[in-house]
């Protein structure tokens, strides 16, 4: 991409907008090598790539990104063979931390897979980090513990130390305190020392360390303590010496990892990257711009993101209906702005950045971009404003190859209007006949004459009110800009006499051509003010549907609670019929004692009856189960599934997978019939009927009954992946068939997991009769997952 557009139009503005943005150094250098793509697919992953971040942040998750650090030289100097400082192993093993958080957040997110992608890169360091956290504390410092042999050390050193400190505190208190300066205790080169005046040095024998700055005082390690101190020295050069050992090993293993370590500093750079262009997206209020292959750019309501304040919007296209737009108008108009807003949303859009602009917004893919805007004259080479504009003018043409935009101001301004205009007009056509998009400002009639003369040549003007004579800064396309002198120079107080003079000094096609221009300006302002009203009332359509949709959701959802709330109540009736049911369970308990086997299972099968009738008295039949689930349509229906025809009550299974209006081929018995999805229903797997086994077992008579029912009963049942409602179900079920079985001991098994279902399991036991007692299972019997109940024989 040419150098001085990216200058003229401030690209690196933009870089530093995202560089602040950045979490780390690392996805700063890659902000700082960002250039505008020219492979569509390039573009088209930068873009999805920024869409990605900017839709994690819209819906609050920010991507952890703190705590990672630039590694590159620590791993560097550790491949080398070189020892890690301690700061530097930290912050390895903060890096592998935060690494292993931002893998795990963008894991687990969904609809990010060029994210998901490069969460991949990144490395898990576990064994490391766990290493360098073992050995280093928060502060820097090699723990005592990172090694048994510096803990004897550092132990050693400890208890030396406290030896010297008594026997120095001891001396210092006794009568050589009368030769001291003060009775204190220092150190000096890492030796502990005593303060003694000068004149009692023969008093106080040993070795001198320092003197004060006064000279009245010497520090003197006694002889009393100096093989100590020699002791301590050793064990402070073998602490060292295995710091040293422990850092080396510890640089090793950073070593063993280099490769994967810098992956990862890659991955996090990308990352870091993506979450700065996400964030500047939300900052700017900016869309993801649609692409097209060819070269064309249509903005819609665009911004220009470096305009401090209120920007008002612009509206052009190029490359769709024309090639070459001609943009006339006044001066502080808003031409040079829609010229370098054109040329920054391509640069932008290429590098893989949103677009501050409307939705419908399109870009294409420039293989160049060339800009000639303001005053190019340079005082070192002596060249005029012209020479300057000339100058440039040429250099593009020369390096002009594949599809470019051009965009001039002021094109063949600087010299004379006749000669100005008519070397502007032949510039236009050459960059035309070489395919280029070009947008030109001018302020020549004549250009507005070829542009209307030309095909895939349009006019455009920038917008500028008489009545306050202010700009408005609005891009008209089709519409060439009037200068409007005239009417100005009679508003500010000019002599009306002299602008008729003025007025009569214009040819009459002149003359016609600027009331036409004024003609159309006054039209295009009614049709605005009409598509504004035409826009106001869709507005208030949208609105109004909107409202509309609002209280019809309210309504639904009222529905939905009013079921609930009846579906509350049923279960709150079921659960009185349980209890029910347990009482007339208990009673039959009695009744078990006293009447033959016979009697006795057939007064629990009435009494399995009465429950039956009370459950089916609150459920809800087959058939009003069928009339919920209508109009719910089964999804993911493949060849082979078993269904249901619901309009037929008939059960089929699927030969075909849907199409695309929702018809499948079903056949049911040796008919074969089309059927909508809508008319289907997953079929239900028959489950074997345990009350048939009870009852084959109830012809069994006396001792032989309950030695058949236990024969064919399991004695442990397993709730795991049931909610509490209905394991709770299932186990009131299981103690009565265990009961009924003579079973002494059952074991339930509910998993350990947050707990809840256990504790449910627990209080139904603690308040059931048919229980006598219950525990958690031993070693060998499931743990904390199991509860073991003995039941009352």
């Amino acid at each position: 991409m040419d150098e001085r557009t990216l200058r003229t139009l401030e690209f690196a503005k933009i870089k530093e907008m995202l560089a602040e943005r950045c979490a780390t150094s690392l996805g700063r250098e890659v902000v700082e090598s960002l250039m505008p793509a020219t492979d569509f697919l390039e573009v088209q992953h930068r873009q999805a790539e920024t869409s990605e971040a900017r839709r994690l942040y819209l819906a609050g998750h920010a991507i952890p990104l703190g705590g990672l650090h630039d590694l590159r030289p620590h791993v560097g100097r550790a491949v080398r063979g070189g020892t890690l400082e301690p700061a530097d192993l930290l912050d390895v093993a903060d890096t592998a931390a935060s690494s292993r958080r931002l893998k795990r957040f963008l894991e687990e997110q969904e609809g990010v897979p060029i994210l998901n992608a490069l969460s991949r890169m990144l490395g898990t360091f576990s064994r490391l980090e766990a290493e360098i956290r073992q050995a280093i504390d928060e502060h820097g410092e090699v723990r005592d513990d990172a090694s048994p042999a510096l803990h004897d050390i550092r132990r050693a050193m400890r208890t030396l130390q406290n030896r010297m400190k008594d026997r120095l505190d001891a001396f210092v208190r006794g009568p050589a305190a009368k030769y001291l300066q003060d009775p204190i205790v220092t150190i000096r080169d890492n030796r502990f020392v005593v303060p003694v005046k000068i004149e009692y040095r023969a008093q106080v024998p040993g070795i001198v360390h320092d003197q004060s700055g006064s000279g009245s005082t010497l520090f003197i390690e006694p002889l009393a303590v100096v093989e100590m101190n020699n002791e301590l020295k050793e064990l402070a050069l073998k602490e060292r010496e295995e710091v040293q050992r422990i850092l080396t090993r510890l640089s090793s293993l950073v070593a063993d990892e280099s490769d994967s370590l810098l992956d990862t500093l890659q991955s996090v750079a990308q990352i870091d990257f993506a979450s700065a262009k996400g964030k500047l997206s939300l900052d700017l209020d900016c869309i993801e711009p649609e692409l097209a292959r060819e070269p064309l750019l249509e903005i819609r309501k665009g911004r220009h993101p470096l305009l401090q304040g209120k920007a008002v919007p612009i509206d052009v296209h190029i490359g769709i209906t024309f090639d070459t737009l001609v943009i006339t108008g006044p001066n502080t108009g808003g031409k040079t702005v829609a010229l370098k807003t054109m040329g920054l949303f391509v640069l932008m859009a290429q590098a893989g950045l949103h677009l501050p602009a409307g939705y419908g917004t399109r870009v294409g893919i420039f293989q160049q971009v060339f800009v000639d805007v303001g005053d190019e004259q340079s005082i070192e080479q002596s060249l005029s404003t012209f020479s300057g504009h000339m100058t440039n003018i040429i250099r593009i043409l020369n390096a002009l190859e594949g599809p470019a935009l051009v965009l001039m101001d002021e094109l063949g301004a600087g010299t004379d209007p006749t000669e100005g205009a008519a070397l502007a007009m032949s510039i236009l056509e050459h960059l035309h006949a070489r395919g280029a998009k070009t947008v030109a400002t001018t302020h020549y009639s004549e250009l507005k004459t070829y542009a209307y003369t030309r095909s895939r040549v349009e006019n455009a003007s920038v917008e500028f009110d008489v009545e306050t004579l202010q700009p408005t800064y609005r891009l008209l396309i089709g519409v060439p800009g009037s200068s409007n002198a005239f009417e100005i120079s009679r508003r500010l107080g000019l002599s009306p006499h002299i602008v008729d003079r003025a007025r009569s000094f214009l040819t009459r096609d002149q003359e016609r051509v600027e009331d036409l221009i004024q003609g159309i300006h006054a039209t295009r302002a009614e049709l605005e003010k009409e598509r504004a009203e035409a826009n106001r009332l869709r507005a208030e359509a949208q609105r109004m549907r909107e409202e509309y949709e609002r209280r019809y959701g309210d309504a639904k959802q009222k529905a939905a609670e009013t079921v609930e709330k009846a579906r509350a109540q049923a279960q709150q009736i079921l659960a009185t019929a349980r209890r029910e049911a347990e009482a007339v369970i208990a009673e039959l308990k009695q009744a078990l004692r006293e009447q033959r086997e016979a009697e006795r299972m057939r007064t629990i099968q009435s009494a399995r009856e009465r429950l039956s009738r009370a459950r089916q008295s609150v459920e809800p039949t087959e058939e009003e189960r069928r009339a919920q689930r209508r109009g719910e349509a089964p999804r993911g229906l493949k060849p082979g599934d078993a269904v249901r025809i619901v309009s037929l009550d008939t059960r089929g299974y699927v030969l075909t997978e849907p199409d695309a209006q929702g018809n499948l081929l079903v056949q049911a018995g040796i008919i074969k019939m089309t059927v909508s999805v809508q008319d289907l229903e997953r079929a239900e797997e028959e489950q074997p009927d345990a009350r048939a086994r009870g009852a084959a077992g109830m012809r069994t008579r006396g001792k032989g009954l309950a030695a058949a029912k236990a024969q064919e009963m399991s004695t442990e049942v397993d709730l795991r992946g049931l909610m509490v409602d209905e394991a709770l179900e299932k186990v009131d079920k299981f103690l009565d068939d265990a009961v009924l079985a003579g079973l002494p001991q059952v074991r339930i098994i509910h998993g350990k997991g947050t707990g809840a279902l256990r504790k449910a399991v627990t209080e139904m036991l603690r308040t059931d009769r048919r229980v006598v007692s219950h525990r958690l299972g031993g070693i060998g019997e499931g743990g904390d997952g199991v509860t073991v109940a003995k039941l009352q024989e």
